[in-house]
């Protein structure tokens, strides 16, 4: 028999993988659902096999290998994406992608059980995607993943606010999802993908010129926008809020229980981002100085978060702050503008003053305590000597 074509050999594969669910075998047509250019569209519409071209009904079944976690799904050695297990879950992210390019968060693509949903950069979405298939393309240079992916990059550019800023979800933005958006780090994974796109790192050598420009200049309006966005207390700059009103700048509430406020966690991220431009201006090292100074003026000392059985609590379990003085430091996610006050809320979004006074449900369901800005404190060791080498604002 001859060599398989390329679109035959996908066949192959695909239907190798529903031999493995017990849904096909060899000499059957595939069913395909979801349009092929990973529009979103759910037709559940076969494609006949006259199509795909003649399979041999000898051929034999490919192996789609271990299974991989969804989380670890760029983790992977190069070869590994051009394996029948990562053609399937290439065909898996192709379905969900949505008609104006994006991907709904939180959803396993390993298999297709979860319902679509709109698109979104929170929690890793879209950029997650985009690096996969940017790896399966290099592996395959099929050109399906690369168009995909320039769909998606289309979708980022579109996506971001003159004022350099990202929302969470769009489009169109609604809610508080419309807020420029720092939480989870949802515009920094944007920036940090769109910088190695417009750097030419050589796994997207293959996006073109023109785009790979709009995307250096999309990461400096952005870099704007986070200046900007530096919350000033009293003439003093500090952090940043997990999210800014998209018009104004101002921090701005999420969730009814993650009020405005100077992040401990998000704030880290973007500290750490700054950090890492090649030729920070004035004003970057600026804002890495004043908030590197701020993150260790509200460092929680002497403490520590523990997660306890309660038989006497709603879940049965409760967290509780303790003390402890050779514990490393923390920071609270949340400090109150004006006094850096650790604050906390329930979802009836009241304010308060410590983890205890909140009820259980939120207690033990929500992250109330960091050490993030650890990491961000190891990358000033090393940034301030070569940026801000006559002022290390961590010195004792």
């Amino acid at each position: 028999m001859q060599k398989l074509p390329h679109l035959l050999l996908r066949y192959s594969l695909l239907c190798a993988s529903l031999v493995w669910l017990g849904a096909c075998s060899s000499n059957q047509a595939a069913p395909v659902t979801g349009e092929a250019d990973g529009g979103g569209s759910d037709t559940g519409q076969g494609v006949p096999a006259a199509d795909l071209g003649q399979v041999d009904a000898g051929a034999p079944e490919v192996a789609l290998g271990p299974a991989v976690a969804w989380r670890n799904i760029n983790r992977q050695p190069a070869a590994w994406y051009a394996t029948p297990l990562a053609l399937q879950i290439a065909s898996n992210v192709l379905y969900y992608q949505n008609t104006d390019g994006g991907w709904p968060k939180d959803t396993d693509m390993t298999t297709r059980t979860a319902p679509k949903g709109r698109s979104s950069i929170d929690n890793s979405a879209t950029t997650t995607q985009m690096i996969f298939l940017g790896k399966v393309y290099a592996a395959t240079t099929d050109v399906l993943y690369k168009d995909a992916f320039i769909k998606a990059l289309d979708f980022l550019f579109a996506g971001q606010y003159a004022n350099g800023g990202w929302p969470q979800e769009f489009p169109p933005p609604r809610g508080y999802q419309a807020h420029i958006t720092f939480n989870d780090g949802a515009m920094i994974h944007v920036l940090e993908l769109l910088r190695e796109i417009g750097l030419k790192a050589p796994q997207y050598a293959f996006v073109d010129e023109e785009r790979a420009a709009r995307s250096l200049v999309a990461v400096d309006k952005g870099i704007d926008c986070i200046l900007k966005c530096q919350i000033v207390v009293e003439g003093q700059k500090t952090g940043w809020c997990a999210q800014h009103d998209s018009v104004t700048l101002a921090p701005a509430m999420a969730r009814p229980y993650e009020l405005a406020s100077i992040s401990g966690q998000e704030g880290a991220g973007v500290l750490e981002f700054l950090m890492t431009i090649s030729a920070p201006t004035p004003e970057v090292i600026d804002a890495v100085q004043s908030a590197t100074r701020w993150f260790k003026a509200v460092q929680l000392s002497g403490i520590k978060v523990m997660r306890v059985t309660d038989a006497t609590q709603p879940s049965g379990i409760d967290e509780v702050v303790v003390q402890d003085p050779l514990a490393p430091p923390l920071w609270a996610r949340f400090y109150e503008i004006g006094t850096n006050l650790p604050i906390f809320a329930d979802r009836d979004g009241v304010k308060k003053y410590s983890l205890a006074e909140i009820g259980n449900e939120r207690r033990t369901g929500y992250s109330w305590y960091t050490d993030n800005p650890s990491e961000a404190f190891e990358a000033y060791a090393a940034w301030q000597p070569q940026f801000a080498p006559t002022e290390n604002v961590l010195a004792p």
